[in-house]
């Protein structure tokens, strides 16, 4: 059951990582559960929203793929008990050092992302 489950945590931050650095909104909107909290700080000024705030806001920037940077981002770590999982994880993109810590829940058979923690880090 584990390998399972780890094969389809990856696959969830791989659709992750895809939407964000492609800015495609529906893949990104995907691996999210309806219900999460998305909270982080940028150069210490607090960043709290809603998950349609958040889409809307990687609808309307450039992505990093059309700015033209490679995707450098990557897993640090994966820890799965049962039907929870807590993902930390390197995104480095659009001038930003980004560390990601997601909360994760198996959902009617499905990894969905409840929970959304991330600072930049000079």
């Amino acid at each position: 059951m584990y390998k399972e489950n780890i094969k389809q945590v990856e696959t969830l931050i791989d659709n992750y990582f895809q939407g964000i650095f492609n800015g495609d909104v529906t893949k990104l909107e995907s691996c999210f559960h309806k219900n999460v909290n998305i909270y982080g700080d940028i150069n210490g000024a607090d960043y709290l929203k809603s998950i349609s705030e958040y889409l809307e806001g990687v609808k309307n920037r450039k992505s990093p793929k059309d700015l033209n940077e490679s995707l450098k981002m990557k897993i640090i770590g994966i820890d799965i008990i049962g039907k929870i999982a807590m993902v930390k994880l390197h995104v480095p993109m659009l001038g930003y050092n980004y560390y990601d810590y997601l909360s994760l829940a198996k959902i009617n058979n499905d990894w969905k992302i409840v929970n959304k923690l991330f600072t930049h880090v000079e």
